[in-house]
């Protein structure tokens, strides 16, 4: 139940710094949120599925290569969330969602879902789902951990809006998201130098 606990915290804090709660948090201020949340839960499970299997491949390795391999994809997913922080936040969401708007509940849906799947792929979310899952073993678990995480996440972008950010500054939560995965990072350097 710790895989869990630790997936779920330390993904959902990787994603309350992502743009891509801010792509929901738009899309549910301009279509019904049951069919946007719907589609970004959609998403975010093909989103799930893709790092649990690399991170499955990953724990292939033999341990020492293994720890190495995680303690690099730790410090690029940190350096990666870290630049994420510093991006403006204020950026014109306008061309997130682009074209027509969908006239159909199935079309809110299918535009939620394609967002959320294509801002998702190699997102700093996904690679430390992907380095939980190399460095627990246990895919199921993590899968689990991971996705209740982003759905907590995408839910508050949907129903609880910005308001988070009005007391704690993104750029803080995304510090402690990095701080977080550099620890990890050189718990596995020395597991790999240990051997």
């Amino acid at each position: 139940m710790s895989v869990v606990a630790i997936t779920f915290a330390l993904v959902a804090l990787a994603e309350i710094a992502d743009t891509s709660g801010l792509v929901t948090l738009v899309l549910a201020t301009r279509f019904p949120a049951r069919w946007v949340l719907l589609g970004v839960f959609a998403g975010m499970l093909v989103h799930v599925g893709v790092a649990i299997a690399a991170g499955s491949l990953v724990s292939l390795l033999p341990q020492r290569p293994l720890e190495a391999v995680l303690a690099v994809v730790l410090l690029v997913g940190a350096v990666l969330l870290w630049r994420e922080g510093n991006e403006d936040d204020d950026d014109d969401d306008d061309d997130e969602v682009g074209g027509q708007a969908p006239r159909t509940r199935w079309g809110v849906f299918a535009t939620a879902f394609g967002v959320t799947a294509l801002s998702e792929l190699a997102d700093p979310s996904q690679i430390l789902t992907a380095a939980l899952t190399a460095r627990y073993g246990d895919p199921l678990l993590v899968a689990i951990g991971a996705l209740l995480g982003l759905w907590a996440v995408s839910a508050i972008a949907v129903y609880g809006g910005n308001r988070l950010r009005r007391y704690v500054p993104v750029v803080w939560i995304t510090r402690v998201a990095a701080a977080i995965m550099v620890v990890l990072a050189v718990i596995s350097a020395v597991d790999a130098i240990r051997g």
